[in-house]
């Protein structure tokens, strides 16, 4: 739900008023990147600050927890910068919370999501712009035809993750798809409409609809810095998605519990009837093992899909904050 303040609102009315220019919010999550802080800034520069005059600026970069000088380099841009603005967490919530906090502060006509490490090229922001310009479309998304520079194993599980989240949600999901992307204020103020406490963001910008174009470029590798997703982590990520989008797993433990409960009867009545013929009540202990493994399997397996299902309901309707803000130079 968005829960913007009503003095928040005004505010945001009357400089909408008092604005000769449209205004473009550019949301970045950073977490742990004074390397890469200041390059990415002056790329900004570059590319999209002194390209575009017929449009004012707004950087909101989100300190997610860093543990490093991140904070630091925020505050010095943010002094040297007026278009600089940023908030810092009291910890590390994720980039999913760091993306809604954006989000939520964004006063701009048009929002942009894109990371800071520079694997989102700032030049395209220009090309987002002139397409919803000239377009009828709410958003310009992105996705990466190539994933050179990826480990092999990593791009494969991400083409299957596409290929089976297709299959199994009603939401389409675009393989090498980005959180980068320029929305219109009703496309964000959708978004925020949704307070789940497990964002999955790809999910959710598909789900909200509207008219979407799509650019495509070639993976770019990070211009510094580490990457902070882990295999582990996308593999986590990728269960969230699946779980927050589908409930196909549900379904699919329902049919095979069903389908093995069949079995388990047909094989009780054969045993009853090959007991009863032959008089051999005590052979087949090994099958019978086999089966009490598989069947103890599948029941634990079935209790860990409910139990992601009862995670998720349990962690939301305690209704804890997405995200604790700190500090922050953006005046409400």
């Amino acid at each position: 739900m968005n829960d913007q303040p009503l003095v928040t609102k005004v505010n945001a009315a009357l400089l909408e008023i008092l604005r000769s220019k449209p205004l473009v919010s550019i949301v970045c999550p950073c977490y742990n990147e004074e390397t890469v802080l200041p390059l990415y800034y002056e790329a900004m520069q570059k590319a999209v600050f002194s390209q575009l005059a017929d449009y004012d600026f707004e950087l909101i970069l989100i300190n997610d927890g860093s543990k490093d000088k991140t904070l630091s380099i925020l505050r010095e841009l943010a002094k040297a910068d007026e278009r600089v603005r940023y908030i810092s967490f009291s910890r590390n919530f994720g980039k999913e919370a760091a993306m809604y906090a954006g989000l939520k502060h964004a006063m701009g006509d048009f929002i942009c999501v894109m990371d800071v490490d520079l694997q989102d090229p700032p030049e395209m922001i220009v090309q987002m712009l002139e397409r919803l310009k000239s377009e009828e479309c709410d958003c310009v998304a992105t996705r990466r035809v190539t994933r050179k520079g990826e480990p092999k194993i990593r791009s494969a599980f991400a083409r299957a993750f596409y290929r089976i989240i297709n299959k199994i949600s009603d939401t389409e999901f675009v393989d090498g798809a980005r959180d980068f992307r320029m929305m219109r204020r009703c496309v964000v103020d959708a978004v925020l409409e949704l307070g789940e406490y497990h964002r999955f963001s790809k999910g959710i910008f598909m789900w909200v609809g509207f008219d979407t174009v799509w650019l495509e470029y070639e993976n770019i590798e990070r211009a510094a810095g580490e990457t902070k997703w882990s295999f582990w982590k996308l593999v986590r990520y990728a269960i969230e998605g699946i779980v927050s989008f589908s409930i196909a797993p549900l379904q699919i433990a329902t049919a095979i519990g069903s389908v093995v409960s069949a079995l388990a009867l047909i094989y009780m009545v054969i045993r009853v009837v090959i007991a009863l013929i032959w008089g051999n009540p005590v052979a087949g202990y090994p099958s019978l093992l086999a089966i009490m493994l598989t069947l103890g399997g599948f029941v634990l397996l079935a209790l860990g899909i409910i139990g992601e299902y009862v995670a998720r309901t349990y962690m939301q309707v305690k209704q804890r904050p997405i995200y604790i803000q700190k500090e922050s130079n953006i005046k409400k």
